[in-house]
């Protein structure tokens, strides 16, 4: 009789940390920023195909989708950039504690948030 191998650990036995959320998001913020790259290159086409074609662009990212995902697509580069520029300073040798990482992690969050309200609610004159 064989001895019971130990079993890996899985998600649902870990407590969530605000590291480990950061962590997930900053891969899914990655997906999202290149999925979005698809509306600027639609943008760009329509651009350069005329007015019709740029009409369709406009009443697309003007209706209520379009402007969630531009929403979603302005949060997840903030959120991204934040988190690339606390890992360029991990890189450093700097912010490896406990304590400075889960900061770390909280500034990101903040940031994404806050660049993106001024975003949209300041610089956007649409708005």
């Amino acid at each position: 009789m064989t001895p019971e191998k130990p079993l890996s650990p899985h998600i649902q036995i870990y407590r969530w940390e605000i590291t480990m959320l950061a962590s997930i998001l900053h891969r899914a913020a990655g997906i999202a920023l290149a999925a979005g790259t698809v509306l600027l290159v639609w943008l760009l086409l329509a651009l350069a195909s005329g007015p019709v074609a740029y009409e369709c662009f406009h009443k697309f990212i003007t209706s209520p989708v379009g402007t969630v995902l531009l929403l979603g697509w302005t949060g997840a580069l903030f959120f991204h950039m934040g988190n690339g520029f606390r890992h360029l300073v991990m890189d450093t040798g700097r912010g490896y504690s406990v304590v400075a990482a889960k900061r770390s992690a909280f500034a990101v969050f903040v940031f994404a948030v806050l660049m993106t309200l001024l975003v949209w609610f300041v610089a956007c004159p649409w708005q």
